[in-house]
């Protein structure tokens, strides 16, 4: 066990305040317990909530380069404890080395660079006519972060609150705090100003429903399933209380006749299996002419079974475990459902590949019914389900037939083509040939896949309210 991981303290007005209780922190890969977190209580976020309030008296009425001050040495203290911060991610999401550099921590760290980027550069007001538009913080953020990308979700939520003047209590997954200790280290480290961040790991059932519930929290931002989303967006709404909610997907990786077939099925699939799938905007749906049906699938299958599997500190393992048992069976589950239901497996499957760790190979899922579950559903993990489609219009048709809309894709020779493709997909954002992620872009979805953007100037917007003053 790393020792410098054993955590047992919440963070309020920039005080590690040691509690009675913890919870122990688990390796995916191991099954080992690499370290341990708080388990806050009520009370402990009614502390937190009132630090929060009361450091947002000051903290709100910052100008916007004191706020950038703050996320640039926020960024150097990132910048200085990468390392960590890898070596953390490894071993509580059992991420892939390369993955935990690139995809998580990088990632974090690049965002908050960009907040410190627009915060310097946002102007105190916008003027329409005679009126003046006036940005106010919005109080206080309860930010709630998932177990998948726990400090990429955590540098969205309180970057963009630290840009717009607001204070923030942070509850962590249970599955995945130590990143988000190590983020909040480097927040004192960076001078923060006492109670603009406080921390209080726990249970969401106690401490997520006790943040949401909370009368003193004016905005909700919340990742994780649909199901509790809805939870979230009710309480929220009782309370007139503002809720960013970022959900369930079940992606499409739409390629048209003219794509480069092999460059659509490759990228579909390594989307598909990133963080061993565990990832809510993955394309798990890859939409295929039906005339280039069968060659897809068989690539889409040979690509995957030459995914490497294995230990996460490996440079070469591509594919990690998945988080935990539970959560290896449910996918287990869906998969063997849906081969029961009729489905052909291509490639991968359920059996056991490792006397320990969760692990699951990238499995690809053929000749399904375009209504069946496993086509419908978001499994959360390495699972890829190849769809024929009749052309552009029957390809849209089946892309927005989800409950989801969170992400997607669109691959063709023809850009004008590809981009009206995409405009027709009822999903919040879509890369066009594998283009790059864009942080500075707004994240989020339609329908089931969540309300509010996350991510750029519009990321903190959700944490802003608006005051038109007539001239």
């Amino acid at each position: 066990m790393t020792t410098s991981w054993i955590r047992d303290a919440v963070l309020i007005d920039n005080e590690w305040r040691r509690c009675p209780t913890v919870s122990d922190v688990y390796n995916p890969a191991t099954e080992e317990v690499v370290g341990s977190a708080a388990t806050a209580s009520i009370a402990d976020v009614d502390a937190a909530v009132r630090s929060a309030r009361n450091a947002g008296k000051d903290w709100g009425r910052t100008d916007t380069g004191t706020r950038a001050d703050l996320l640039d040495a926020l960024h150097a203290q990132l910048v200085s404890g990468r390392d960590r911060l890898v070596a953390a991610t490894v071993a509580e999401v059992g991420a892939p080395v390369t993955v935990a550099e690139a995809s998580h921590v990088d990632l974090a760290i690049e965002i908050i660079a960009s907040f410190a980027d627009i915060a310097r550069r946002m102007p105190a007001h916008d003027t329409i006519g005679n009126s003046t538009i006036l940005r106010r913080p919005a109080g206080v953020v309860g930010c709630i972060t998932p177990w998948n990308y726990p400090l990429y979700q955590l540098a969205a939520k309180v970057g963009a609150a630290l840009a717009a003047g607001c204070t923030t209590v942070v509850k962590p997954a249970e599955l995945t705090p130590l990143s988000t200790y190590l983020f909040c280290d480097a927040l004192l480290e960076a001078g923060m100003a006492s109670g603009v961040v406080n921390l209080v790991p726990g249970r969401g059932s106690v401490v997520g429903a006790a943040i949401v519930e909370h009368p003193g929290v004016d905005v909700v931002s919340f990742t994780g399933s649909t199901t509790v989303g809805r939870q979230v967006g009710r309480v929220a709404g009782e309370q007139l209380k503002r809720a960013c909610l970022e959900l369930g997907g079940k992606s499409a990786s739409v390629v048209l006749d003219d794509a480069d077939l092999s460059s659509a099925v490759v990228g579909s699939v390594e989307a598909a299996m990133l963080n061993s799938g565990q990832t809510c905007s993955a394309w798990t749906r890859l939409l295929v002419p039906r005339q280039r049906y069968a060659e897809a699938v068989e690539m889409a299958a040979a690509h995957s079974e030459a995914m490497t599997v294995g230990d996460p500190l490996d440079r070469n393992t591509q594919l990690g475990p998945v988080i935990s048992g539970q959560q290896r069976a449910a996918i287990a589950d869906s998969v063997e459902r849906a081969l029961a239901r009729g489905a052909r497996l291509a490639a991968g499957g359920t059996q056991t590949i490792s006397d320990r760790g969760h692990y699951l190979r990238p499995t690809v899922l053929a000749d399904v019914d375009r209504a069946d579950p496993v086509a419908r559903e978001e499994i959360f993990g390495p699972v890829l389900v190849v769809l024929p489609h009749d052309g552009d219009d029957d390809a849209i048709e089946t892309a927005n037939d989800s409950e989801y809309g969170l992400a997607g894709a669109v691959w063709s020779a023809d850009r004008d083509r590809a981009l009206a493709v995409a405009g027709r997909m009822d999903t919040g954002q879509v890369d066009v040939n594998g283009a790059d992620f864009n942080p500075l872009a707004p994240f989020g979805g339609w329908k089931n896949s969540g309300l509010g953007r996350e991510l750029g100037r519009v990321g903190i917007d959700e944490y802003t309210e608006l005051t038109a003053v007539q001239l």
